[in-house]
């Protein structure tokens, strides 16, 4: 890439007059530079590792002595903002197609054993970076604008809707399911049964695409997390109590895992704990419903739990992270009968 062109798209400024025009590869590990490299300075501390290694221009945010005047040095006011841009610009020679998804379609997706034509993206923009910058041609990518920002790409496709194929469950507890699909029967995986049409829509996409994959043992995803805990919220083995809190961190899922646990635990006494800024954002009829508990703070949760009787805990805006111990969950015969 020519250097009038990674200034234009960076919005950066030329701090000297180098002799060098052009780069051959972007690269953030000055370990990984070779001669004729720009080096994005991450960590400043590794800018002269980088041009001993051969990088032929710096980009930098912060202030920084310039030691080599005949590389390009640029300066940006926002490193990952100017990597944005470049990669932008690094796509439109790239035949690509890209699909929008919510946290738990693109969280399966990275469970799902797939073609290499195919990349869930995740991580910060420097693995977004790599990741595209190696996609294959006519490559598919899947992604989250709540983790990925969707500036990046020039045109984004919806997921196909028009779902064929269903999941056939043959036996579920709140947190587990047996299932068919398409002729293959998965016993006993650890995926609740609220997150299987959310399955049912990648893998909809997969077939439309005539993108082979493959299921594999299914781990936790960070949404709707269930930690099994005694009555001091000492946590347990998966499935070895029979008091349950649930972890959502997205509010984007209140009101459709809240329908889910009240259908499906109607036995079972539920407790909802929202946000109160999300709680007055539901409707007032919603809110009347179900027996939902506020907090302005997330120190004030422990408390709303130990005043409370319940089987189950929703809490939603945070994660498992509030309790004190390590958590193991690690799958065992869970105390919930198979419907």
């Amino acid at each position: 890439m020519r250097l009038e062109n990674i200034l234009a798209l960076t919005h950066g400024e030329l701090i000297n007059s180098p002799f060098v025009s052009e780069f051959n590869h972007i690269v953030f590990d000055a370990k990984h530079v070779k001669r004729g490299d720009l080096f994005i300075a991450y960590d400043e501390n590794s800018i002269d590792e980088a041009i001993f290694n051969g990088a032929y221009g710096i980009i930098f945010n912060k202030p920084t002595q310039i030691s080599d005047t005949e590389i390009a040095w640029i300066k940006v006011q926002d490193l990952d903002e100017s990597l944005k841009r470049l990669l932008r610009f690094k796509l439109i020679d790239k035949n690509i197609t890209v699909y929008e998804s919510n946290e738990i379609i693109l969280k399966l997706a990275l469970q799902v054993v797939t073609e290499t034509k195919f990349l869930a993206l995740e991580g910060d923009i420097k693995s977004v970076f790599q990741s595209l910058d190696n996609i294959e041609d006519g490559g598919v990518v899947l992604f989250c604008p709540q983790i990925t920002s969707a500036d990046i790409f020039t045109k984004i496709k919806p997921l196909p809707t028009n779902v064929i194929e269903h999941i056939n469950i043959v036996e579920q507890t709140l947190f587990e399911s047996s299932f068919i699909y398409d002729d293959i029967f998965y016993e006993r995986q650890l995926i609740s049964p609220f997150f299987l049409s959310y399955l049912e829509q990648l893998l909809h996409l997969f077939k439309s695409l005539k993108i082979n994959f493959r299921l594999r043992k299914f781990t936790p995803i960070d949404h709707f997390e269930a930690v099994f805990t005694n009555k001091n919220f000492e946590i347990k083995e998966f499935g070895t109590s029979d008091k349950v809190l649930i972890f959502e961190t997205s509010e984007s899922f209140v009101q459709s895992e809240i329908e889910y646990l009240h259908k499906q635990a109607y036995w079972a006494r539920v407790l909802y704990i929202l946000p109160q800024v999300k709680f007055n954002t539901l409707d007032e009829a919603f809110r009347d419903t179900y027996n939902i508990v506020t907090y302005k703070n997330k120190n004030e949760i422990r408390n709303i739990l130990k005043e409370h009787s319940f089987h189950f805990a929703l809490i939603i805006g945070t994660d498992k992270s509030i309790l004190s111990q390590p958590i193991n969950l690690s799958p065992q015969t869970t105390l919930f009968d198979f419907a």
